[in-house]
């Protein structure tokens, strides 16, 4: 049996997308899937060396890695009115050249923040490691990520809302893209439509299973925050539209890969939908 690797960060969203698996609940066929658990951008810099067999990413890293990974339809986050927040002490104005802690170079809030503040000053931090900067004045500023942008110390504020940016840089509506999965394409493709679906049906599944399964990870201590806290991210962050790519999230993915190209950040224009696993092959081949 083949034992694939699944890599993944620890924030509560990613866990409890993947535990169903985890937990028995969803297995792969003829395979096993053996999890890592690191923070985004560890995980990003993992992919540019494809140290992985499927790993969680920030959308913004895709077209670095196009042609090694497939982007995979499931395990998506998007922001909808939400997502990462610019943080500062209360009452401080940021100079025009502020200095910033982001949580990796190659994370969306990071492409959106260079687009939308040329002049910073940027320093790259662990997530978790940003708050305290902020609050200790080792950086002027900082972006917020995951649970973070739920429970960040009474003493900060937000600056600006990265889903503000987003809707002034894309134009109109579309949701934030920030983080999916992708998937190593020497991997035959009858096996990564395999590990393909049974990530589907593992999304599909834990979501089905919202309270059961929140209660297990929170029993065994598996996630950072509490009951509360735990249901209000998973509304935001893995929910219905976390299960599979609608044509409105390709469409938010196009524009952010637009923005990238037009802005220097990628040597080609990306189209999502191009990257995705072929899943059709399956049905033609039973016919």
């Amino acid at each position: 049996m083949k034992t694939i690797s699944v890599a993944h960060s620890p924030d509560a969203d990613d866990i409890f997308m993947y535990y169903a698996i985890k937990f028995g609940w969803v297995t792969p066929k003829d395979a096993r899937f053996e999890n890592i658990a690191d923070d985004i951008e560890s995980l990003n810099q993992a992919t540019l060396k494809g140290e992985y067999d499927i790993c969680a990413i920030s959308f913004a890293l895709y077209p670095f890695v196009k042609d090694d990974y497939a982007l995979l339809k499931t395990a998506v986050s998007f922001g909808q009115g939400y997502g990462p927040k610019l943080i500062k002490k209360k009452g401080t104005v940021l100079k025009k050249n502020f200095k910033v802690a982001l949580s990796g170079e190659f994370t969306t809030n990071a492409l959106l923040f260079k687009i939308a503040y040329p002049n910073a000053r940027i320093t790259y931090l662990n997530f978790l490691e940003i708050e305290e900067a902020v609050l200790n004045g080792t950086v002027d500023a900082g972006v917020l990520i995951h649970e973070s942008i739920l429970t960040y110390n009474q003493e900060l504020e937000v600056e600006r809302e990265m889903w503000d940016i987003w809707v002034e840089l894309s134009g109109g509506d579309l949701p934030l893209p920030l983080g999916g999965m992708c998937l190593r394409r020497s991997i035959p493709l009858h096996d990564a439509i395999n590990y393909e679906n049974t990530l589907i049906k593992a999304v599909d599944v834990a979501n089905k299973n919202r309270k059961v399964l929140s209660k297990m990870l929170l029993e065994k201590g598996l996630i950072r925050v509490n009951a509360e806290t735990l249901d209000k991210y998973l509304d935001l962050y893995a929910n219905d539209d976390s299960v599979k790519m609608s044509d409105i999230q390709y469409k938010a993915l196009d524009k952010l890969y637009e923005l990238g190209y037009k802005n220097g950040f990628y040597e080609n224009l990306v189209k999502s939908q191009d990257f995705l696993i072929p899943s059709e092959y399956e049905e033609l081949r039973a016919k």
